[in-house]
């Protein structure tokens, strides 16, 4: 197991980390949090080179997938960077990528009345005003659980945020900040239920954050 302490913060700084091969050849990843090598709640950065493909599998409990750079694909349609999708339980597909890709990929997480299939082409889609002078483009929401992108422009600051249930935050670029550290592009953030942190940017930064999906600590 790897990282599946849910009441406890975790950082990691994706780009200092080494390339793991995984099962098929030409698909590397680097793990972030997983409950068995090939199976159960996996968070991991992915990598396909050129002309790698994996075999047609199953997602038991779904797959949630970014698309960071390049093209990802599948015998459905290509995926270009900015491309978010969610394949919910049950679904099946065989991925390859021709020009090679990296992905944000996270395995076995969805709710299991969660069945709402989403491909969005941020790059194409409308942006809204959030908190502050943050600009916010809302990819999917479901029974509390919310993913969206957050453009976070230069000298932002809050000064408290705490979020039910949990956060989770992947940097795709600038440097996200708070009282504990400067978090460059690549970091992977998962903050626990009602953690609360100050950020800020001091410069434009663009995030994938996700809240409210974490497993809710029991009373003693």
């Amino acid at each position: 197991m790897l990282n599946m302490q849910f009441d406890k913060r975790v950082i990691i700084d994706t780009q200092s980390l080494d390339w793991q091969p995984s099962p098929a050849e030409g698909v590397f990843r680097k793990p972030l949090a997983r409950e068995d090598a090939e199976r159960g709640h996996a968070t991991s950065i992915v990598k396909y080179v050129p002309n790698s493909a994996f075999s047609l599998h199953q997602h038991p409990m779904g797959e949630e997938i970014f698309v960071l750079d390049g093209v990802f694909s599948d015998e459905y349609g290509d995926y270009p960077t900015g491309t978010y999708l969610r394949n919910p339980p049950g679904t099946s597909h065989a991925p390859f990528s021709r020009l090679g890709c990296t992905l944000l990929v996270k395995l076995h997480q969805f709710s299991p009345n969660d069945t709402h299939q989403v491909q969005i082409n941020t790059r194409d889609a409308e942006w809204v005003n959030g908190q502050g002078k943050l600009k916010m483009l809302l990819l999917h929401e479901f029974n509390g659980e919310q993913v969206a992108l957050i453009r976070w422009p230069a000298g932002q600051h809050f000064f408290s945020i705490s979020h039910f249930c949990g956060e989770e935050v992947l940097v795709l670029s600038g440097e996200y900040r708070d009282e504990f550290g400067h978090y460059r592009s690549g970091t992977w953030i998962r903050n626990p239920h009602m953690f609360e942190y100050n950020p800020y940017a001091e410069e434009d930064t663009l995030l994938w954050v996700k809240v409210g999906h974490l497993p809710y600590p029991k009373p003693l």
